[in-house]
């Protein structure tokens, strides 16, 4: 009964989406629909295909060198290469453009090494276009289909290669005939995901000036105050990211990948000589350089400097603080419904529970924006019904109860996140044999003590992995933040994107580097999951 009322809050969102945007939006939905839609559909698709080619071509690229090649590096660039996804996206887009700023430190470089004083003699092309934008988020976005594709290739059994080579393939022909086809669902899955992280998008899309349906959604709401005008353009994005998903499953419909267990082993890795050893490691390096390295060491230099010169501020802190706490909670909750989601499935495996945890799943594939706005719909109606109520039975109005206390940007993690906490401890729940719930109910122990005294004790390590990945996640979450956090309340993330739209950059590079610095613990984990799973 709990998971299905868990399932049925994630679906709220989506429900209050319909309904508002039912009611029209006061004769501005034409306007929205000649002059906004079309524009921003355009821009949207042209930086969803640029940024998915990208991405599946570092992703897929660096995961064939490292595994099936050795070169100077390799063990340390294996697991560096995921340290871009550290690094919001937001960030790395507020870092290069204060660092490529023709008034910035690498154009005011290049100008002296040539002889030039006026940045009005040379400067470099702006950064603020779809193609910097492209190239941005492909650099920070290219490891989530390095990770599924790197475990693919290390899973490949050794005796397709062998029997490759024995007809006469040479080792390039076998990564286009043998290994990019049996790796085709890892570069699906992992693009829909870096896809779905570009169209949940709003900070780099801002500062790049790209003009995408979230962007789109947020200044109809915003500048506009046409609530069921963005609700259209949000059910616009779902439909998007529904159809995206469903191509992705229609392109591999016919197609199965297996291979025998039992005489499966890992490809033996060819070393590099000459100039291709040491192009591998160039190849390898230059995404984590320009991903992670470049902007991390930039925002260290900028913050030491800040503190040097203003320390932290109070204001600083408490930020500091309210990311801590509201992520804090939002982990507890997220990690709480998650058990109860996948503990249901593992004791009633029906096929009605399977679409109830499907359901409850759907929130990681909603973006940000959507989500925030069916939430703030919602939580609008019931916190006037809740005002009127009290004001008619207490003679006092609460004001906004969900909405001003933070309860509704808790719910939105809740649901935003709520697949990961479900995925991670469900992968626990399935390594722990049912022979010990079956002794532990011959013991006289019911669901509940099962739970606390078999289940919990052996999915610690995955309930912390998972507690661990939804904290970075809710520090790192911009879009619904921005929308459903109460008045004067402001996060890191906040702070850093009101600073930015401002161009003050200089004050939000402390900010940023804290949240690059938390989020460098999970990359870690990530590595090292990946890394188990594929042995």
């Amino acid at each position: 009964m709990a998971s299905l009322v868990i399932a049925g809050l994630v679906l709220v969102p989506v429900l209050a989406l319909v309904w508002q945007a039912a009611h029209g939006s006061e004769g501005l939905w034409g306007h929205l629909a000649s002059h906004v839609l079309p524009y921003a559909l355009s821009q949207t698709a042209i930086l969803m295909a640029g940024v998915g080619v990208l991405t599946a071509g570092i992703g897929t690229g660096v995961a064939w060198l490292v595994v099936a090649h050795d070169f100077p590096g390799r063990r340390v660039l294996e697991w560096a290469l995921l340290l871009p996804l550290a690094v919001p996206t937001y960030i790395v887009a507020y870092a290069y453009l204060d660092m490529l700023h023709p008034l910035g430190p690498f154009q005011s470089a290049v100008r002296a090494a040539l002889g030039y004083d006026n940045p009005r003699d040379f400067r470099l092309p702006d950064i603020r276009s779809m193609t910097g934008a492209i190239l941005l988020l492909g650099l920070v976005l290219y490891p989530y289909v390095y990770l599924p594709v790197r475990a693919m290739f290390m899973t490949q059994a050794a005796n397709l290669v062998e029997v490759a080579h024995t007809l006469g393939t040479t080792r390039r022909q076998i990564l286009w005939r043998v290994a990019l086809p049996l790796a085709r669902p890892a570069i699906a899955v992992g693009t829909s995901l870096a896809l779905m992280e570009t169209l949940n998008d709003i900070g780099a899309s801002e500062f790049l000036g790209v003009q995408s349906l979230t962007i789109s959604v947020y200044t109809t709401w915003v500048t506009r105050s046409d609530l069921a005008g963005a609700s259209q353009i949000a059910l616009a994005m779902l439909l998007l990211v529904v159809a995206l998903i469903s191509l992705e499953r229609w392109a591999r419909r016919k197609q199965r990948y297996s291979v025998s267990a039992q005489r499966a082993r890992s490809m033996a890795r060819q070393p590099l000589a000459g100039f291709a050893r040491w192009g591998a490691l160039c190849v390898c390096l230059l995404p984590v350089l320009l991903g992670f390295v470049l902007p991390a060491a930039y925002l260290a230099i900028e913050a030491w400097k800040r503190f040097q010169f203003a320390g932290l501020s109070a204001r600083l802190l408490t930020e500091a603080r309210n990311t801590f706490i509201l992520s804090a909670l939002a982990t507890v909750a997220v990690l709480v419904c998650g058990l109860v989601i996948a503990y249901a499935a593992r004791i009633f495996p029906q096929r009605g529970m399977q679409i109830i945890h499907r359901v409850a799943s759907l929130g990681y594939a909603m973006p940000g924006t959507i989500l925030a706005l069916g939430i703030l719909i919602a939580a609008g109606g019931l916190d006037r019904w809740i005002g009127q109520t009290a004001k008619g039975l207490l003679g006092i109005d609460p004001g906004l109860v969900l909405i001003g206390s933070g309860l509704a940007l808790g719910f939105a993690y809740l649901v935003r996140f709520l697949a990961i906490s479900a995925g991670s401890v469900e992968a626990g729940l399935t390594r722990i044999p049912r022979s010990y719930d079956q002794s532990a109910r011959t013991l006289g122990q019911g669901i509940t003590g099962t739970l606390r005294h078999v289940h919990l004790p052996l999915s610690k390590a995955a309930l912390a992995a998972a507690g661990l990945l939804v904290f970075v996640d809710c520090m790192k979450e911009l879009s619904a933040t921005l929308l459903l956090r109460p008045l004067n309340f402001e996060t890191l993330a906040t702070h850093l994107y009101g600073e930015a739209a401002r161009g003050t950059y200089e004050e939000a590079a402390i900010a940023a580097l804290a949240i690059v610095l938390v989020g460098i613990p999970a990359v870690i984990l990530l590595a090292r999951v990946g890394r188990d799973t594929a042995r």
